[in-house]
Protein backbone atom coordinates (compact mmCIF):
# COMPACT_ATOMS: atom_id res chain seq x y z
CA UNK A 1 0.00 0.00 0.00
CA UNK A 2 3.05 2.55 1.17
CA UNK A 3 4.68 1.42 -2.00
CA UNK A 4 1.61 1.91 -4.35
CA UNK A 5 0.81 5.96 -3.01
CA UNK A 6 4.69 6.58 -3.33
CA UNK A 7 4.60 5.63 -6.91
CA UNK A 8 1.32 7.89 -7.39
CA UNK A 9 2.60 10.77 -5.80
CA UNK A 10 5.58 10.71 -7.46
CA UNK A 11 3.69 10.36 -10.98
CA UNK A 12 1.20 13.19 -9.93
CA UNK A 13 3.44 15.93 -8.52
CA UNK A 14 5.09 17.10 -11.85
CA UNK A 15 3.85 19.93 -12.77
CA UNK A 16 1.64 18.82 -16.56
CA UNK A 17 0.01 15.98 -14.83
CA UNK A 18 -0.31 18.36 -10.91
CA UNK A 19 -2.14 21.32 -12.98
CA UNK A 20 -4.54 18.86 -14.49
CA UNK A 21 -5.61 17.27 -11.46
CA UNK A 22 -6.12 20.72 -9.84
CA UNK A 23 -7.80 22.04 -12.84
CA UNK A 24 -10.11 18.92 -12.22
CA UNK A 25 -10.90 19.82 -8.72
CA UNK A 26 -11.70 23.30 -9.52
CA UNK A 27 -13.82 22.67 -11.87
CA UNK A 28 -15.58 20.33 -9.26
CA UNK A 29 -16.29 22.97 -7.30
CA UNK A 30 -16.73 26.15 -9.35
CA UNK A 31 -19.65 23.90 -10.81
CA UNK A 32 -21.46 23.86 -7.24
CA UNK A 33 -20.29 27.48 -6.21
CA UNK A 34 -20.73 30.21 -9.14
CA UNK A 35 -19.64 32.64 -7.14
CA UNK A 36 -16.06 31.28 -8.17
CA UNK A 37 -16.48 31.51 -11.88
CA UNK A 38 -15.00 35.30 -11.51
CA UNK A 39 -11.36 35.08 -13.05
CA UNK A 40 -9.90 36.43 -9.97
CA UNK A 41 -11.21 34.62 -7.69
CA UNK A 42 -10.78 31.14 -9.61
CA UNK A 43 -6.71 32.73 -10.00
CA UNK A 44 -6.69 32.45 -6.45
CA UNK A 45 -8.73 29.53 -5.75
CA UNK A 46 -6.38 27.58 -8.34
CA UNK A 47 -3.29 29.01 -6.60
CA UNK A 48 -4.71 27.84 -3.24
CA UNK A 49 -5.74 24.04 -4.30
CA UNK A 50 -2.07 24.20 -6.07
CA UNK A 51 -0.50 25.06 -2.79
CA UNK A 52 -2.77 22.73 -0.43
CA UNK A 53 -1.92 19.43 -2.90
CA UNK A 54 1.48 19.56 -2.92
CA UNK A 55 0.97 19.48 1.04
CA UNK A 56 -1.26 16.87 1.15
CA UNK A 57 0.47 14.45 -1.72
CA UNK A 58 3.46 15.48 -0.03
CA UNK A 59 2.22 13.87 3.45
CA UNK A 60 0.62 10.91 2.27
CA UNK A 61 3.85 8.78 1.77
CA UNK A 62 4.84 9.92 5.75
CA UNK A 63 3.32 9.18 8.96
CA UNK A 64 3.08 12.99 9.76
CA UNK A 65 -0.68 14.16 10.18
CA UNK A 66 -0.15 17.76 9.96
CA UNK A 67 -0.50 19.75 7.08
CA UNK A 68 0.75 23.26 7.14
CA UNK A 69 -2.02 26.06 5.51
CA UNK A 70 -0.16 27.64 2.62
CA UNK A 71 0.14 31.05 2.43
CA UNK A 72 -1.72 31.18 -1.11
CA UNK A 73 -4.59 29.62 0.70
CA UNK A 74 -4.85 32.36 3.05
CA UNK A 75 -4.92 34.77 0.06
CA UNK A 76 -8.02 32.84 -0.76
CA UNK A 77 -10.00 33.62 2.41
CA UNK A 78 -9.03 37.16 2.61
CA UNK A 79 -9.97 37.21 -0.96
CA UNK A 80 -13.42 35.82 0.23
CA UNK A 81 -14.00 38.06 2.76
CA UNK A 82 -13.01 41.10 1.03
CA UNK A 83 -15.88 40.86 -1.84
CA UNK A 84 -18.24 40.57 1.07
CA UNK A 85 -19.40 36.68 0.59
CA UNK A 86 -20.23 34.79 4.24
CA UNK A 87 -17.23 32.30 5.74
CA UNK A 88 -20.03 29.71 4.39
CA UNK A 89 -18.61 30.32 1.22
CA UNK A 90 -15.17 29.49 2.18
CA UNK A 91 -16.70 26.43 4.69
CA UNK A 92 -18.11 24.75 1.73
CA UNK A 93 -15.31 25.48 -0.66
CA UNK A 94 -13.23 23.13 1.41
CA UNK A 95 -16.62 20.69 2.00
CA UNK A 96 -16.59 20.32 -1.78
CA UNK A 97 -13.30 19.98 -2.28
CA UNK A 98 -12.81 17.09 0.14
CA UNK A 99 -15.27 15.72 -1.88
CA UNK A 100 -13.38 16.15 -5.33
CA UNK A 101 -10.52 14.78 -4.18
CA UNK A 102 -12.40 11.25 -2.82
CA UNK A 103 -14.02 11.19 -6.16
CA UNK A 104 -10.54 11.62 -7.85
CA UNK A 105 -8.77 9.04 -6.06
CA UNK A 106 -11.64 6.49 -5.91
CA UNK A 107 -11.84 6.50 -10.05
CA UNK A 108 -7.79 6.29 -9.97
CA UNK A 109 -7.85 3.26 -7.90
CA UNK A 110 -10.60 1.86 -9.93
CA UNK A 111 -8.66 2.31 -13.16
CA UNK A 112 -5.22 0.40 -11.75
CA UNK A 113 -7.87 -2.52 -10.46
CA UNK A 114 -5.65 -2.89 -7.33
CA UNK A 115 -5.94 -5.84 -5.09
CA UNK A 116 -9.06 -5.86 -2.62
CA UNK A 117 -7.22 -5.68 0.42
CA UNK A 118 -4.79 -3.03 -1.29
CA UNK A 119 -7.67 -0.83 -2.79
CA UNK A 120 -9.63 -0.50 1.22
CA UNK A 121 -6.20 0.44 3.05
CA UNK A 122 -5.48 3.10 0.44
CA UNK A 123 -8.87 4.91 0.82
CA UNK A 124 -8.92 4.77 4.49
CA UNK A 125 -5.46 6.27 4.82
CA UNK A 126 -6.98 8.78 1.83
CA UNK A 127 -9.76 9.73 3.59
CA UNK A 128 -8.08 9.74 6.99
CA UNK A 129 -5.44 11.97 5.73
CA UNK A 130 -8.07 14.81 4.10
CA UNK A 131 -10.23 14.69 6.70
CA UNK A 132 -7.69 15.80 8.94
CA UNK A 133 -6.64 18.04 5.81
CA UNK A 134 -9.94 20.04 6.02
CA UNK A 135 -10.65 20.32 9.14
CA UNK A 136 -7.21 21.98 10.35
CA UNK A 137 -7.54 24.02 7.14
CA UNK A 138 -10.72 25.27 7.92
CA UNK A 139 -10.29 25.95 11.52
CA UNK A 140 -7.23 28.33 10.02
CA UNK A 141 -8.82 29.90 7.35
CA UNK A 142 -11.86 30.83 9.42
CA UNK A 143 -9.51 32.89 11.93
CA UNK A 144 -7.89 34.08 8.93
CA UNK A 145 -11.21 35.08 7.24
CA UNK A 146 -12.62 36.43 10.29
CA UNK A 147 -9.69 38.66 10.94
CA UNK A 148 -9.85 39.83 7.33
CA UNK A 149 -13.83 40.92 8.27
CA UNK A 150 -13.45 42.58 11.52
CA UNK A 151 -11.10 44.79 11.41
CA UNK A 152 -12.54 48.24 10.83
CA UNK A 153 -10.64 49.27 7.58
CA UNK A 154 -11.52 45.98 6.41
CA UNK A 155 -15.52 46.58 7.82
CA UNK A 156 -15.82 49.72 5.50
CA UNK A 157 -13.91 48.06 2.41
CA UNK A 158 -17.26 45.15 2.47
CA UNK A 159 -19.95 47.84 3.04
CA UNK A 160 -18.12 49.80 -0.21
CA UNK A 161 -18.07 46.56 -2.15
CA UNK A 162 -21.68 45.74 -1.18
CA UNK A 163 -22.22 48.83 -2.53
CA UNK A 164 -20.35 47.92 -5.88
CA UNK A 165 -22.12 44.85 -6.08
CA UNK A 166 -25.59 46.75 -5.80
CA UNK A 167 -24.84 48.67 -8.66
CA UNK A 168 -23.15 45.71 -10.69
CA UNK A 169 -26.11 44.15 -10.83
CA UNK A 170 -27.98 46.83 -11.72
CA UNK A 171 -29.89 47.85 -8.26
CA UNK A 172 -31.72 50.64 -7.58
CA UNK A 173 -29.48 52.42 -4.93
CA UNK A 174 -29.36 56.16 -3.52
CA UNK A 175 -26.91 57.36 -5.79
CA UNK A 176 -26.10 60.48 -3.33
CA UNK A 177 -25.74 58.33 0.51
CA UNK A 178 -23.97 55.86 -2.15
CA UNK A 179 -21.47 57.88 -2.88
CA UNK A 180 -20.73 59.63 0.61
CA UNK A 181 -20.18 55.86 1.24
CA UNK A 182 -17.92 55.30 -1.73
CA UNK A 183 -16.12 58.49 -1.11
CA UNK A 184 -16.61 58.62 -5.43
CA UNK A 185 -19.25 60.78 -6.92
CA UNK A 186 -21.09 58.63 -8.88
CA UNK A 187 -23.20 61.48 -10.74
CA UNK A 188 -20.23 61.78 -13.10
CA UNK A 189 -18.78 60.07 -15.81
CA UNK A 190 -17.34 56.90 -15.05
CA UNK A 191 -14.24 55.42 -17.03
CA UNK A 192 -13.81 51.90 -15.64
CA UNK A 193 -10.30 49.63 -15.99
CA UNK A 194 -9.42 46.08 -14.55
CA UNK A 195 -5.71 45.75 -14.00
CA UNK A 196 -3.96 42.13 -13.47
CA UNK A 197 -0.76 40.74 -13.56
CA UNK A 198 0.48 37.99 -15.52
CA UNK A 199 -0.14 34.65 -14.38
CA UNK A 200 3.53 33.11 -14.68
CA UNK A 201 4.77 36.82 -13.90
CA UNK A 202 7.41 37.60 -11.16
CA UNK A 203 5.29 39.05 -8.29
CA UNK A 204 4.88 42.66 -7.32
CA UNK A 205 5.78 43.72 -3.82
CA UNK A 206 3.47 42.85 -1.59
CA UNK A 207 1.59 45.00 0.73
CA UNK A 208 2.84 43.00 3.77
CA UNK A 209 -0.67 40.82 3.74
CA UNK A 210 1.00 38.26 0.62
CA UNK A 211 -1.00 41.04 -1.64
CA UNK A 212 0.69 42.69 -4.71
CA UNK A 213 -2.59 45.92 -5.22
CA UNK A 214 -0.92 48.16 -3.47
CA UNK A 215 1.31 48.30 -7.02
CA UNK A 216 -1.97 48.32 -8.99
CA UNK A 217 -3.67 51.06 -6.61
CA UNK A 218 -0.09 53.52 -7.61
CA UNK A 219 -0.69 52.86 -11.64
CA UNK A 220 -4.43 53.63 -11.30
CA UNK A 221 -3.75 56.78 -8.95
CA UNK A 222 -1.83 58.10 -11.71
CA UNK A 223 -4.23 57.36 -14.40
CA UNK A 224 -6.43 59.33 -12.02
CA UNK A 225 -4.29 62.19 -12.17
CA UNK A 226 -3.31 62.31 -15.63
CA UNK A 227 -6.62 61.51 -17.68
CA UNK A 228 -9.21 61.98 -15.19
CA UNK A 229 -10.67 64.68 -13.02
CA UNK A 230 -8.80 62.88 -9.91
CA UNK A 231 -11.81 61.15 -8.15
CA UNK A 232 -10.99 57.82 -8.13
CA UNK A 233 -12.38 54.55 -6.90
CA UNK A 234 -10.44 50.73 -5.95
CA UNK A 235 -11.21 47.44 -5.26
CA UNK A 236 -9.49 44.49 -4.94
CA UNK A 237 -10.83 40.99 -7.08
CA UNK A 238 -8.04 39.31 -6.15
CA UNK A 239 -4.94 39.06 -4.70
CA UNK A 240 -3.16 40.41 -7.91
CA UNK A 241 -5.65 42.20 -9.49
CA UNK A 242 -7.77 45.51 -8.93
CA UNK A 243 -10.96 46.96 -10.37
CA UNK A 244 -11.06 50.52 -10.85
CA UNK A 245 -12.84 53.65 -11.69
CA UNK A 246 -11.79 57.14 -12.49
CA UNK A 247 -14.04 60.45 -13.33
CA UNK A 248 -13.52 62.09 -16.47
CA UNK A 249 -14.04 64.99 -17.63
CA UNK A 250 -12.74 65.77 -21.30
CA UNK A 251 -11.66 63.78 -24.16
CA UNK A 252 -9.09 60.85 -23.43
CA UNK A 253 -5.36 60.29 -25.26
CA UNK A 254 -5.80 57.97 -27.99
CA UNK A 255 -4.92 54.22 -26.67
CA UNK A 256 -1.31 54.08 -28.17
CA UNK A 257 -0.79 57.83 -26.25
CA UNK A 258 2.48 57.18 -23.60
CA UNK A 259 -0.18 58.26 -21.05
CA UNK A 260 -1.45 54.75 -21.14
CA UNK A 261 1.53 52.97 -20.91
CA UNK A 262 2.67 50.39 -18.19
CA UNK A 263 5.19 47.85 -17.55
CA UNK A 264 5.35 43.89 -17.46
CA UNK A 265 3.99 42.26 -15.70
CA UNK A 266 0.69 44.78 -15.20
CA UNK A 267 -1.98 44.16 -17.55
CA UNK A 268 -4.41 46.95 -18.24
CA UNK A 269 -8.04 46.61 -20.01
CA UNK A 270 -10.18 49.74 -20.03
CA UNK A 271 -14.09 50.26 -21.04
CA UNK A 272 -15.71 53.55 -22.32
CA UNK A 273 -16.21 56.45 -20.76
CA UNK A 274 -20.31 56.63 -20.09
CA UNK A 275 -22.03 58.50 -17.38
CA UNK A 276 -24.32 58.19 -13.97
CA UNK A 277 -24.63 54.73 -12.76
CA UNK A 278 -25.64 53.04 -15.97
CA UNK A 279 -21.95 54.34 -17.48
CA UNK A 280 -20.41 53.06 -14.24
CA UNK A 281 -21.92 49.46 -14.92
CA UNK A 282 -21.87 49.42 -18.79
CA UNK A 283 -18.04 50.93 -18.50
CA UNK A 284 -17.10 48.32 -16.13
CA UNK A 285 -18.36 45.52 -18.17
CA UNK A 286 -16.78 46.82 -20.90
CA UNK A 287 -13.35 46.48 -19.42
CA UNK A 288 -13.87 42.84 -18.05
CA UNK A 289 -14.91 41.87 -21.76
CA UNK A 290 -12.03 43.71 -23.17
CA UNK A 291 -9.49 41.50 -19.87
CA UNK A 292 -11.29 38.40 -21.63
CA UNK A 293 -9.91 39.13 -24.78
CA UNK A 294 -6.71 39.92 -23.64
CA UNK A 295 -6.42 36.61 -21.93
CA UNK A 296 -7.08 35.06 -25.17
CA UNK A 297 -5.22 36.83 -27.21
CA UNK A 298 -1.89 37.05 -28.83
CA UNK A 299 1.24 36.55 -25.93
CA UNK A 300 2.77 39.88 -27.85
CA UNK A 301 -0.26 41.88 -27.59
CA UNK A 302 -0.43 45.24 -26.30
CA UNK A 303 -0.28 45.37 -22.25
CA UNK A 304 -3.18 47.96 -22.07
CA UNK A 305 -6.35 47.03 -24.40
CA UNK A 306 -9.51 49.32 -24.78
CA UNK A 307 -12.67 47.99 -25.24
CA UNK A 308 -12.82 49.95 -28.52
CA UNK A 309 -10.57 48.63 -30.19
CA UNK A 310 -11.39 45.15 -29.62
CA UNK A 311 -15.07 45.06 -29.32
CA UNK A 312 -16.09 43.50 -32.94
CA UNK A 313 -13.47 40.82 -31.98
CA UNK A 314 -15.13 40.21 -28.58
CA UNK A 315 -18.28 39.86 -29.79
CA UNK A 316 -16.98 37.82 -33.31
CA UNK A 317 -14.81 35.74 -30.53
CA UNK A 318 -18.07 35.00 -28.54
CA UNK A 319 -17.74 31.07 -30.00
CA UNK A 320 -14.08 30.14 -30.61
CA UNK A 321 -15.74 27.65 -33.41
CA UNK A 322 -17.55 30.05 -35.19
CA UNK A 323 -15.33 32.37 -35.50
CA UNK A 324 -12.38 30.26 -36.21
CA UNK A 325 -14.87 29.11 -39.34
CA UNK A 326 -15.06 32.61 -40.56
CA UNK A 327 -11.59 33.67 -40.26
CA UNK A 328 -10.82 30.50 -42.60
CA UNK A 329 -13.68 31.00 -45.09
CA UNK A 330 -12.86 34.64 -45.45
CA UNK A 331 -9.58 34.99 -45.54
CA UNK A 332 -8.14 31.23 -47.43
CA UNK A 333 -4.71 31.29 -48.39
CA UNK A 334 -4.31 34.77 -46.23
CA UNK A 335 -4.72 32.63 -43.11
CA UNK A 336 -1.78 31.47 -43.50
CA UNK A 337 1.14 31.64 -40.32
CA UNK A 338 4.12 33.01 -42.59
CA UNK A 339 5.21 36.59 -42.55
CA UNK A 340 4.03 37.12 -46.19
CA UNK A 341 0.80 36.42 -45.42
CA UNK A 342 0.77 38.69 -42.42
CA UNK A 343 2.64 41.26 -44.73
CA UNK A 344 -1.01 40.79 -47.28
CA UNK A 345 -3.32 40.93 -44.18
CA UNK A 346 -1.65 44.45 -42.48
CA UNK A 347 -1.82 45.64 -45.84
CA UNK A 348 -5.72 44.90 -46.31
CA UNK A 349 -6.59 45.44 -42.75
CA UNK A 350 -4.93 49.12 -43.09
CA UNK A 351 -6.72 49.23 -46.94
CA UNK A 352 -9.90 48.69 -45.52
CA UNK A 353 -9.79 50.79 -42.50
CA UNK A 354 -8.98 53.62 -44.74
CA UNK A 355 -12.20 53.24 -46.42
CA UNK A 356 -10.00 51.48 -49.90
CA UNK A 357 -7.68 54.24 -50.14
CA UNK A 358 -4.13 53.26 -51.08
CA UNK A 359 -2.68 56.41 -50.62
CA UNK A 360 -4.47 56.93 -46.82
CA UNK A 361 -3.22 53.14 -46.46
CA UNK A 362 0.49 53.77 -47.63
CA UNK A 363 0.69 56.54 -45.48
CA UNK A 364 -0.65 54.18 -42.25
CA UNK A 365 2.01 51.18 -43.22
CA UNK A 366 4.92 53.48 -44.28
CA UNK A 367 5.17 51.82 -47.87
CA UNK A 368 4.52 53.66 -51.39
CA UNK A 369 1.43 53.70 -52.55
CA UNK A 370 1.48 51.59 -55.57
CA UNK A 371 3.06 48.88 -53.38
CA UNK A 372 -0.17 48.54 -51.67
CA UNK A 373 -1.96 48.57 -54.98
CA UNK A 374 0.20 45.67 -55.80
CA UNK A 375 -0.36 43.89 -52.39
CA UNK A 376 -3.86 44.57 -53.03
CA UNK A 377 -4.15 43.35 -56.71
CA UNK A 378 -2.20 40.35 -54.77
CA UNK A 379 -4.86 39.44 -51.97
CA UNK A 380 -7.73 39.51 -54.84
CA UNK A 381 -5.87 36.72 -56.75
CA UNK A 382 -5.00 34.70 -53.91
CA UNK A 383 -8.99 35.27 -52.11
CA UNK A 384 -10.16 34.46 -55.89
CA UNK A 385 -12.93 37.37 -55.69
CA UNK A 386 -12.78 40.94 -55.67
CA UNK A 387 -12.98 42.74 -52.36
CA UNK A 388 -16.38 44.25 -53.30
CA UNK A 389 -18.28 41.41 -52.79
CA UNK A 390 -17.09 40.73 -48.70
CA UNK A 391 -15.83 43.72 -47.61
CA UNK A 392 -17.57 43.90 -44.35
CA UNK A 393 -16.69 40.17 -43.95
CA UNK A 394 -13.39 40.73 -44.25
CA UNK A 395 -12.81 43.37 -41.97
CA UNK A 396 -14.26 41.34 -39.16
CA UNK A 397 -12.11 38.30 -40.02
CA UNK A 398 -9.15 40.28 -39.99
CA UNK A 399 -10.32 41.81 -36.89
CA UNK A 400 -9.86 38.77 -34.84
CA UNK A 401 -6.78 37.65 -36.96
CA UNK A 402 -5.26 40.99 -34.84
CA UNK A 403 -6.00 40.10 -31.89
CA UNK A 404 -6.10 36.01 -31.60
CA UNK A 405 -3.59 35.23 -34.15
CA UNK A 406 -4.02 32.98 -36.88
Amino acid sequence: MRQWIADFVAETLPGDTLEQVVTRLDNAIIARIPELRDPDMRRDLAASSRAHAVEVLSGLTQDRFHYPVPEEAHAFARTVARRGYDVRLLLRVYHLGQEAVIDYMTEVIEQRQLPQDIERSVLLRLFDRTTRWASHSVETLTDTYMAERESGLRAAFTQRAEIVRALLDGAEVDTETASGRLGYRLAQRHLALVLWTDVDSAPLPSDGNGEAVGQLDRIVARYATALGNGSLLTMPSGATALWAWIGVDGELPEPDDPAWSVEAPVRVAVGLPAAHTTGFRDSHREAVAARHVAERARPDGPRVLHYSEVEVAYLAGADESAMRSLIDRELGALAAPDAQSARLRETLHAYLRARRSPDAAAKLLGVHKNTVRYRIQRIEELLGHSLDQRGPRLEIALDCVSVYGV
